[in-house]
């Protein structure tokens, strides 16, 4: 029995799976599966900003020394 060098098949898994048609059909409701008022960033500008601000602040190591 010979073994063939064929190479390796990628199975198509989540989006990869479906059309394009779909894909389209699922990236057009963007974030409406989340209702407004659970939206905080869009209700509060003020609380988008601080956590604009502090986004990095919180990472374990500064990339001063790069």
């Amino acid at each position: 029995m010979a073994l063939q060098s064929q190479p390796p098949s990628k199975s198509k898994r989540g989006f990869a799976s479906l059309s394009a048609e779909r894909r389209r059909e699922i990236a057009a409701k963007g974030g409406a599966a989340v209702p407004a008022e659970k939206r905080s960033f869009s209700q509060n500008r003020d609380l988008a900003v601080r956590a604009g601000r502090s986004g990095g602040s919180a990472s374990p190591r500064q990339r001063s020394d790069a």
